[in-house]
């Protein structure tokens, strides 16, 4: 399952680290993902791990779920 991050420097965004898929960030509003960007250069001192549900209306918990069915398919 994805891990979801809130960094002390970068406050307009969450982070979130997907197994299998690496880390993305996208806008921290209303259907944010859809303007999620892949990210290479993470600096963890700076993230704090927060609760998957914080993303709520964000649209990644709908593409997480999307995620799922296509490998139970």
């Amino acid at each position: 399952m994805a891990n979801l991050y809130r960094s002390t420097l970068d406050t307009q965004y969450w982070f979130v680290q997907i197994p299998g898929a690496g880390w993305a960030r996208f806008p921290a509003r209303i259907n944010g993902w859809a303007d999620h960007q892949s990210v290479t250069m993470v600096s963890h001192q700076h993230l704090n791990r927060v609760p998957l549900w914080l993303a709520f209306r964000t649209g990644l918990l709908e593409a997480l779920e999307g995620q799922l069915q296509d490998r139970a398919a």
